[in-house]
């Protein structure tokens, strides 16, 4: 045989094995990407915790023991293949159901965490605020004690994600507030007795623990504008009650005669004027109504008995009014 046609049959002979092998591998990343995007064997939803430092290894085999996947290898070949592996972020992750390995990759490499629901109330101390931030899950470091004073907080519902800083929930509030603050002291009367900004969240948090019905925020803040104004103590209870806790517990019991007498510059019922701080984390509301209150006539008021407040603009009206009162507090007794 000619030279010439053994090196011809040879080189027939490597395309095709070429050609064989490059079929084989194109077989087997369709069959790799077929698999990939099969239905995976979860039934209902899932959220699970890709913790910080986790590798591809480390990240497939927790999702096959969770049933999340069906294969630990097969994902991570479609890792490595999809370059996906190096994508793959830490942090708390919602799969759905029959969700493929591409999918469960995908949304991995999103960086789409769930978000985490705080609800914070409006009218809680900075103790209190600090003892729901410490208890919600997934949070985590420190926070300056000075950060939990009264009235640097914005009370309202703040979202997060798995291993986001206690800190960063804490700036946001304190971010909100006085973002909420300075639009409002935008809008104050020329006649205000309130002096500044910060006179305003401290009458703000009396209005918040005063009431927690909205019609009646600016017609007390009216009250308090009106006292302010003639020179009367502000006569509130629930700055006697912060007097005698100063926020760090539960008074636990009803207001006592001799409380009212209770030596603390927070007392309005002993010093005139308004106390030297805010005595809790007051709502946007609340600090609306403060520095616009409503032009009422009205000095006095006390509860109703019916979950509400009496207003009066006399002190004999308003001694009628706490007759009532009590008269009805004795027959639901």
């Amino acid at each position: 045989m000619k030279l010439k046609n053994i090196f011809g049959i040879l080189n027939l002979n490597l395309f095709i094995v070429a050609c064989i092998i490059v079929g084989l591998s194109f077989g087997l990343v369709g069959l790799l990407e077929y698999c990939a995007n099969y239905q995976g064997p979860l039934k209902q939803p899932k959220i699970l915790i890709i913790k910080k430092g986790s590798g591809v290894q480390k990240i497939s085999t927790h999702l096959e023991e969770e049933g999340v996947i069906q294969n630990a290898f097969l994902f991570r070949l479609w890792s490595f293949y999809s370059g996906l592996d190096k994508k793959l972020l830490a942090g708390e992750f919602k799969f759905q159901p029959n969700s493929s390995i591409n999918k469960v990759a995908l949304v991995i490499s999103s960086g789409l965490t769930v978000k985490r629901r705080l609800t914070i109330a409006e009218g809680l101390t900075g103790n209190q605020i600090k003892n729901i931030i410490f208890s919600a899950p997934g949070l985590i470091g420190e926070v300056p004690n000075a950060f939990w004073r009264e009235g640097t907080l914005l009370p309202e519902t703040y979202f997060y994600s798995y291993g986001n800083t206690r800190l960063s929930i804490v700036n946001r509030m304190r971010e909100n507030l006085d973002q909420e603050l300075k639009k409002a002291w935008l809008t104050r009367p020329e006649n205000s007795p309130l002096k500044s900004s910060a006179e305003a969240m401290v009458l703000a948090s009396i209005i918040e623990k005063e009431t927690a019905i909205n019609t009646e925020r600016s017609i007390i803040s009216g009250v308090f504008h009106n006292r302010l104004r003639s020179g009367m103590r502000l006569q509130s209870d629930p700055t006697v009650v912060y007097s005698i806790t100063m926020g760090r517990r539960l008074l636990k019991r009803a207001l006592l005669k001799k409380d009212l007498n209770f030596d603390s510059p927070f007392n309005t019922y002993v010093h005139k004027g308004l106390p030297p701080n805010p005595i809790c984390n007051p709502g946007v509301a609340s600090i609306k109504a403060a520095i616009m209150p409503a032009r009422t006539p009205y000095f006095y008021f006390v509860a109703d008995g019916l979950g509400g407040h009496a207003f009066a603009s006399t002190l004999k009206e308003h001694i009628r009014n706490v007759v009532n009162w009590r008269k009805k507090k004795r027959r639901a007794n």
